[in-house]
């Protein structure tokens, strides 16, 4: 009788969801072009501070720095309006923006990493600093700290993540091997917090959230915990013990969010950070900081104020003529012939020309890539700027690349490579998360 009532009453406050028809007012402070367009924006932040945890849980979550008090995490889930299709974009805690005008404030609105928003202002601040950078009205808020983030993974049933390599990062605690691992809310949260991985810096961890993310959907769904609405408002009620939201929010919003995000494909659910231009912008009294690529971020807000898909949008996310999938800079080579190298360069490979030592005689066949074992991924972008090469493995310390040149005739192109594409591209759920199911809850 209980699980009727229950029923009863969540399909009875389905009517009542504001985030199926009329959409939340748009700050007064914001620039003209910002409107709500179509379908549902949700604001989900994750607080950094130490504020009220005792040495324990500080060392228990190995946050046992200074906190900023500021937003740690950021991702802008959009719902589209046929409830066919989620958009969830991170939004980089180091970004470079103008805040809105705190309340009462007149003047000059300060500039600073879109973290600080939080500080400043709190939940309502960063809001309508969202809105403001990106011209999308924030129709629910939802925010976590530490132990909220804890808390919500274990009562969600543990979070899946998985990794081609071993990933220790003693700030945060992350300890893990290469493989699938089905994590807890504590090891969940270190893995969520890890910056000192390589490639270092934020736009990796990005991507590593939205793996996690994904499949924690993913594992809700297998497990049935979204697939109606009194499942959805058991969910929501175990996430309300974590999660604060804004007074705008409540429990049928939820319900609605969760019992729409149940029912997508992995195919329907897209994740993307927003392109980046400079990932060192130098502000004095403000430090290293992200700028925002400003066609291609303008491009990610206009397709979501459209209701439009943002994979496969090339205005978002280019496509160059032939594309490198790691850094030139940060590979080594030696080339044995002088033409090849010069030409190496303009991709920003680390070259070094050895073709005073060139046998006088080429060996017959094409180029020869010698790569150190382990260094496959790069030795296909040195093979893309060097169509048709042979690859060969071999064990070397040095970490150098050789190129043989050949009697053939060789063609050098030139390789694009794009950070925002290796570390926060447009993509789908189903290319994003672990191979198979999540693991039930234990």
């Amino acid at each position: 009788m209980r699980r009727l009532t229950a029923g009863l009453t969540v399909l009875a406050g389905l009517a009542s969801w504001p985030w199926l028809g009329a959409q939340t007012a748009p700050a007064a402070d914001g620039p003209a072009a910002r409107d709500s367009g179509r379908g549902t924006n949700i604001l989900i932040v994750g607080i950094d501070s130490r504020t009220g945890l005792s040495a324990g849980e500080k060392r228990r979550l190995h946050v046992g720095g200074e906190g900023c008090d500021c937003t740690d995490v950021m991702m802008l889930v959009h719902l589209s309006e046929d409830r066919r299709r989620a958009s969830v974009v991170s939004i980089p805690r180091d970004s470079y923006v103008e805040y809105a005008a705190p309340e009462g404030t007149t003047g000059a609105a300060p500039r600073g990493k879109i973290n600080g928003a939080f500080k400043i202002g709190r939940g309502p601040l960063a809001v309508r600093t969202v809105e403001k950078v990106t011209g999308l009205s924030v129709d629910h808020y939802l925010e976590t700290g530490f132990t909220g983030f804890e808390q919500a993974v274990n009562d969600l049933g543990g979070a899946t993540v998985c990794s081609d390599k071993p990933l220790k990062d003693e700030n945060s605690g992350l300890d893990i091997t290469a493989g699938t691992h089905h994590l807890d809310g504590n090891r969940a949260l270190g893995y969520a917090r890890a910056r000192h991985l390589d490639p270092p810096g934020d736009l990796g961890r990005v991507r590593r959230q939205q793996r996690m993310l994904a499949d924690l959907l993913e594992g809700l769904t297998v497990r049935g915990a979204l697939a109606d609405p009194v499942k959805a408002a058991d969910t929501a009620r175990r996430l309300l013990r974590s999660v604060r939201t804004d007074v705008g929010t409540g429990m049928n919003d939820l319900i609605g969010i969760g019992w729409t995000l149940g029912r997508l494909p992995a195919d329907r659910v897209e994740f993307a950070t927003v392109p980046i231009a400079h990932f060192d912008h130098r502000v004095p009294g403000v430090g290293s900081t992200l700028l925002w690529h400003e066609s291609r971020s303008r491009a990610l807000w206009e397709a979501l104020r459209a209701d439009r898909p943002i994979t496969g949008d090339t205005r978002i996310l280019p496509v160059p003529e032939t594309r490198a999938e790691t850094n030139p800079a940060r590979i080594t080579v030696r080339v044995d012939d002088a033409e090849v190298a010069t030409a190496l360069r303009r991709s920003r490979f680390l070259v070094t020309d050895t073709s005073a030592s060139a046998p006088a005689e080429r060996p017959a066949g094409p180029p020869l890539i010698t790569f150190p074992d382990g260094r496959e991924a790069d030795a296909n972008t040195l093979a893309a700027a060097l169509p048709g090469a042979r690859l060969r493995a071999a064990a070397r310390a040095d970490g150098i690349f050789d190129v043989t040149v050949g009697s053939e005739p060789i063609v050098v192109k030139t390789v694009t490579y794009d950070r925002n594409v290796a570390e926060g591209a447009p993509v789908t759920a189903d290319r994003l998360r672990c191979a198979g199911s999540p693991p039930p809850a234990s």
